[in-house]
Parts: C-alpha cells; structure tokens; sequence
C-alpha cells in the first residue's frame, strides 16, 4: 500500500490512553500508520498508551501529531468521514464502513477518518467539518463501539481490497496441524480397509467394490491434518486389539 495515499486516523479529544494505544494496534493491523491526536484528555506522551500499543508504539504512537483543535489536525487532508450514530440533522451523505472505504480507496487526494471521545462521541461541530458521516450498521438495541473496536473495523474495511486475500502461512507450526499429504491418507485408507475386511464389513460381496469406493472417497473429502492421521491410526488399533 502507498503511504501518502493511507488515510489519516484523527482522534479527538480521546480520553484513555489504553484506547489510544489499543486504536494504534488496530490501525497497524491494517497497514495504517499515521494517528493525529486532538486535545487528548490526559495529555501526551501517555505511557498507558504505550503499553496497550505494544509492537505498534514505534510504528504508530511515536510518530503521532498531537493538535489543539480538529481544524489543525485536517491540515493536508481534502477528504474526511466522520465516524458518528448522530449528525443526521446536518445535510451530508451517510455511508455505511464499506462503501465509506470504497470511497477512500478511489480518492486520489489524503482522506481522513475521523474518531469522537470514547463517552460523547463526536460533537456536530466536529461531524460540520467531514466531508461525509460514517455510521455502522450495528444492533439497534445496543450500538455501542469503543474507539479500538471502531477503528479496526474501518481499517479492516479499507485494507481488505489491498492486503492479502488470504491469511499468510503460519511458517514453523507443529507438525500434527500440517496438512497430511496424500500417500498418509492413502495409507490410512488402506488400514480402515484391512481392519474392516477383517471385521466382515464389506457385505455383501455384490456390494463390496462400491463400499470401497465410497470409503475412499470420503477420506479424500476430508482436511486431515498429520494428527489427525495419527489419531485415527491409534482409535483404529485400539478398537481392533485382542
């Protein structure tokens, strides 16, 4: 992802440094790096913040510009979504955190999503200076995000277009979680097939060619992993033992 086309993650006037530090982590998920604070509640730096952000204090909390007011914090921005459940009243189009993010994608200039405190939320003075309102669809009967959750959700929305569309491998797993190949399964299809010979399973004789079929059919189906095989091995031993 390009850095100066990332968009620009304002909180205003946050009130915990864990959710600062917790809202750093989110962003960093995504790819986003670059936080402006407005007029946080317990001044800055903030060490809670630090210690809820672990990995991501260097890339994130340090690197993050604190402003007296929202008008400040917009500098160099020409696009903004304010994230709020209110601000209806005001004459501005309300999107959803997906097709907000489709927006930012497409932006050519600096987009920024702008974040209220933790208790009030936005204020319609901040909401009067965004482009356009950001509202999650959430249960009605209980709508209530904090700060981290918010922002992971539209960093989520905004990078899932450009960050892998798979999860990476998980490089050095236990052997037992990898993928079993195909000469295990067809050595554990071929130790069910002698054990349930030898418990006459395979009757009819007339029958007998499609149960063996049907039989190796399903472990082909099946995702088994290396301990799972063994597992199986050893129910099938256990079962079988005299």
């Amino acid at each position: 992802m390009q850095t100066e086309r990332l968009p620009v993650i304002i909180l205003v006037r946050p009130q915990m440094g864990e959710n600062i530090g917790a809202a750093a982590r989110a962003m960093l998920n995504f790819g986003l790096t670059e936080m402006r604070i407005v007029d946080p509640r317990d001044g800055w730096p903030n060490p809670r913040a630090v210690a809820m952000a672990s990995g991501a204090a260097g890339q994130v909390l340090d690197r993050a510009r604190i402003y007296p007011t929202l008008a400040e914090a917009m500098e160099g921005v020409d696009f903004a979504f304010a994230t709020t459940a209110r601000g209806r009243e005001l004459s501005k189009p309300v999107h959803t955190p997906a097709t907000a993010m489709e927006m930012a994608r497409a932006h050519e200039g600096r987009c920024a999503i702008i974040f209220g405190p933790e208790r009030t939320g936005l204020e319609n003075d901040d909401v009067a200076r965004a482009n356009a309102i950001v509202t999650v669809p959430v249960n009605p009967d209980f709508p209530s995000l904090n700060l981290a959750q918010a922002v992971l959700l539209m960093g989520y929305e905004y990078g899932r277009e450009l960050l892998p569309a798979e999860p990476s491998p998980h490089h050095g797993r236990p052997e037992a979680i990898q993928p079993a190949d195909r000469l295990e399964i067809e050595k554990l299809g071929d130790h069910f097939e002698e054990r349930l010979t030898e418990a006459g399973f395979f009757f009819p004789d007339t029958k007998a060619a499609s149960m063996r079929l049907n039989l190796r059919n399903m472990w082909s189906r099946l995702a088994l992993t290396r301990g799972d095989v063994r597992v199986l091995h050893g129910i099938l031993r256990q079962l079988t033992r005299r």
